[in-house]
């Protein structure tokens, strides 16, 4: 079995979400931005608006979905991030804030499921 180590998984999840932001046609703005309230992995850019992305990456379901490592805190954190971000650069434009879910098998190097979470702060 092939070990692939947190930061190291963290980065080949980074590449995979950037390529399938891609060819969504997406832009890429900027990676692992750095705020007083936490990192923001990706941000992306539409024809609309701009994207705030949170990605999650793991090799197993055993502690859950990767979507379910976003507590309410990290939520919060992620909000006041892309808050920031808008303010340090006087950017109107309109934002959303996404969640890539990504199970990554290292033993055959690919991509085991990918969900894509839009617009994760949204009420329903």
């Amino acid at each position: 079995m092939v070990q692939t180590n947190k930061i190291e998984l963290g980065k080949i999840g980074e590449s995979i979400a950037l390529e399938t932001a891609k060819r969504r046609g997406y832009q890429m703005v900027a990676t692992n931005v750095r705020t007083p309230y936490g990192e923001i992995d990706l941000i992306l850019k539409t024809t609309h608006q701009l994207i705030f992305a949170e990605v999650k990456t793991r090799t197993s379901f055993s502690f859950g979905y990767p979507e379910q490592a976003i507590t309410a805190l990290k939520l919060s954190h992620m909000i006041q991030s892309a808050q920031f971000y808008m303010l340090q650069n006087n950017l109107r434009d309109e934002y959303r804030i996404d969640v890539i879910s990504i199970l990554y098998d290292s033993n055959k190097h690919q991509v085991a499921n990918l969900e894509w979470i839009e617009n994760v702060t949204a009420s329903e």
